[in-house]
């Protein structure tokens, strides 16, 4: 069937009035997802985006088939050791889904085992076969107790990340018969393994109870309720197995509870008393907890207190302004503290009864370096995971006494990947306050830098995540093209420290979309790429980013992609009845309770900012089934564009079946992927 033209979604304005304000809004009929004609519109949308880039199909091939080619597909990860067991995951090549394996450790074993044939395998769960004949598929939970008796399991069909929980017997390999619904992420094993904890989420989708159950029983019992909507709840057996972690979070505030796991039916014990603006996470460590906070430490201090009696906190490493400290790990003889310094990830090891501490170094100018897969408490070594923007995901470990690094992996790249054919550099541009905004960049050697070349600019910029330098397989099909890839690591992000969120959150939110857009501006000043050469790309709190600057600086980009894109904030977080909204005041403001925070919001969001003006091409993709971005927010979006800015070039893509991570299996992610990649070289017009 072949469309006349875009589809024209039907305008029925709608008002309403918040601080004397009266908004309308003709297209929040979208908002219905059970209307067939939302779902209607939805399908046209697919529709029209299909017959307008039908002429990249084969490039889409081309691009699919290059990502596949350069992944091994039948693959391992390095086995970790646990207890009696190495554990681990490997794919096969034609299937969509992760398998979770483990193997004995053999007699005087230490180091895990490389070989592809693992003699004595016990699949735990094929993801393959719990998929089958769904259209979605995730794990939420997977969690052996710490006998390797039971595993606790939880799966989302629809993407809308209310999973439901089971467990199963590793012994007999029978799933029993009592499952959980609506469970969230994270679980924990009393020392017995006859106790599990979960999580349930209330009907706004926050994590708000902790349930107590007993292997064999029907009787639950709930075990900490949070009546704070601000507030989700946590959780976690320490790697001590010593102890179950109960936290309380908001944006801004925590707190910690905690009950020996060996008597899993006793009340949770209060570690400190919550503070509005004091954020602290424990871990165990022999005869203390040790306490991670902000308490007059803006980028965090190391204390601890007794575990017998918590209450004085210690201070072991001081507040440093410019070292965020972000996490804590503790292992029986030293502690690992990953902290972030000069925009770049580190981690620092303390042997614990003395003062001797070191930093681990490394030999790239950019690089993400951070803890993986360390199960055991009674270990001398720690695994890490490094990489960079031309090194494929690195698996180390690491001897914490003598800083010894053994390679145990690197993600196999196949097709001739050669790292020294490609070049990374760190730039910065100035924003209109005179900030210096860092941007990681990335090219093949020989790219130009006379403004001919295509370049595509990522961003995020909210909640204190950072977008640190990260290879990818699926980039090399730009690289390879010449298109130079770069990200600006923009305020509201963790790169620069706690001060470079806050700087970029709430009433300076906006220092976010003009970071940005400094950042364009330097790539074009330097010759890197020209602004007609130059898509924007961002996801979730990034989309709200990339509306943002096509409402400010549409003349900066050629196009733009904004997944899953929280383009439509004000409206939103208006709504203390969908999902996530209340505890999000603490990142955005209250628009309802105050007029200056909702007229702020109202200046940059996207969705209200729409004018007749010339914006560059826009690619917007979502989900039907997310929970964290609703669908209505991009689609809502492109019809306004549609229908204040009619000439540009906007499509809409949305996944029927999936959540805010898009498709689950990895050949349709690859795909997806593809696609996307497709549209960015037709922008650039590279193909």
């Amino acid at each position: 069937m072949t469309i006349e033209g875009p589809p024209t979604a039907r305008q029925v304005p709608t008002e309403r009035t918040f601080h004397g304000d009266r908004v309308t809004d003709e297209f929040a009929w979208l908002m219905d997802k059970e209307d067939p004609a939302t779902i209607a519109h939805l399908k046209a949308e697919n529709a029209w985006t299909e017959q307008a880039t039908a002429h990249l199909e084969e490039l889409r091939r081309t691009a699919f088939q290059e990502i596949k080619d350069r992944t091994q597909e039948t693959d391992l990860s390095v086995p970790s050791r646990k207890g009696g067991f190495w554990y681990y995951t490997r794919t096969v090549e034609g299937k969509q889904y992760s398998i979770h394996c483990r193997v004995p450790v053999r007699p005087g074993e230490t180091a895990p085992p490389m070989d592809a044939e693992k003699p004595g395998e016990e699949v735990l769960l094929d993801g393959n076969e719990l998929a089958e004949g769904k259209e979605f598929f995730a794990l939420g939970t997977f969690d052996v107790s710490p006998d390797g008796h039971w595993l606790a399991f939880s799966t989302d069909f629809a993407g809308d990340e209310r999973f439901t929980l089971r467990v199963k017997n590793l012994r007999t390999g029978e799933v029993l018969a009592d499952e959980v619904p609506d469970t969230f992420y994270g679980s924990a094993w009393s020392a017995d393994a006859g106790t599990l904890f979960y999580i349930t989420v209330d009907e706004a989708w926050r994590p708000h109870r902790v349930w107590r159950h007993t292997i064999g029983s029907t009787d639950d019992t709930v075990v900490y309720e949070e009546p704070d909507e601000r507030f989700w709840v946590g959780v976690d057996l320490s790697r001590s197995e010593k102890f179950i972690l109960i936290d309380a979070h908001s944006k801004i505030t925590s707190e910690v509870r905690v009950i020996p796991a060996d008597h899993p039916t006793a009340e949770p014990a209060l570690i400190a008393e919550r503070r509005q603006g004091v954020e602290y996470s424990v871990e165990h460590h022999g005869h203390r907890f040790l306490i991670l906070h902000n308490l007059e430490a803006e980028d965090f201090a190391l204390s601890c207190t007794s575990v017998d009696n918590p209450g004085e906190w210690v201070e072991l490493i001081p507040h440093r302004p410019g070292t965020r400290l972000e996490s804590v790990d503790a292992f029986a003889r030293h502690i690992v503290v990953s902290l972030r310094r000069d925009g770049l990830t580190g981690l620092r090891v303390i042997t614990d009864g003395s003062t001797d501490a070191y930093d681990m170094t490394f030999p790239e100018p950019l690089y993400s370096v951070h803890l993986a897969g360390n199960p055991e408490y009674e270990t001398s070594s720690v695994r890490i995971s490094y990489t960079s923007l031309v090194t494929p995901e690195s698996v180390y470990d690491v001897d914490l006494s003598t800083r010894a690094m053994t390679l145990r992996k690197q993600k196999p790249v196949l097709g001739g990947y050669d790292p020294a054919d490609y070049d990374q550099f760190r730039e910065w541009a100035t924003a209109p306050d005179g900030t210096r905004v860092p941007i990681s960049i990335v090219a093949r050697k020989g790219t130009p830098r006379d403004g001919s070349a295509p370049a595509v600019l990522y961003g995020y910029g909210s909640y204190e995540h950072s977008i640190d330098p990260y290879f990818s397989i699926a980039r090399l099909s730009l690289l390879d093209r010449g298109v130079v890839f770069a990200i600006a690591h923009v305020r509201g992000g963790g790169e620069l420290g706690r001060g470079w969120y806050e700087n970029g959150k709430m009433l300076a939110k906006k220092n976010t979309f003009t970071d940005f857009i400094a950042c364009a501006q330097a790539l074009v000043r330097s010759r890197w790429t020209s602004a007609s050469r130059l898509v924007a790309r961002g996801g979730s709190a990034g989309g709200l980013l990339m509306g943002a600057i096509a409402n400010l600086a549409p003349e900066a980009f050629a196009g733009i992609v904004a997944e899953v894109p929280f383009v439509d904030p004000l409206t939103s977080i208006l709504d203390p009845s969908l999902p996530l909204t209340v505890t999000e005041w603490e990142e955005w403001g209250n628009p309802l309770d105050s007029a200056e925070v909702y007229s702020y919001m109202k200046s940059y969001s996207p969705y209200e900012n729409v004018t007749k003006q010339a914006y560059p091409k826009i690619l917007a993709v979502t989900s039907l089934n997310d929970t964290r971005v609703l669908y209505h927010e991009p689609t809502k979006w492109i019809a306004r564009l549609r229908a204040i800015a009619p000439e540009g070039d906007y499509l809409l893509k949305i996944e029927m079946g999936a959540g805010h991570g898009g498709p689950s299996g990895r050949y349709d992610s690859w795909r997806e992927e593809a696609f996307n990649i497709a549209w960015i070289l037709d922008t650039l017009k590279t193909a």
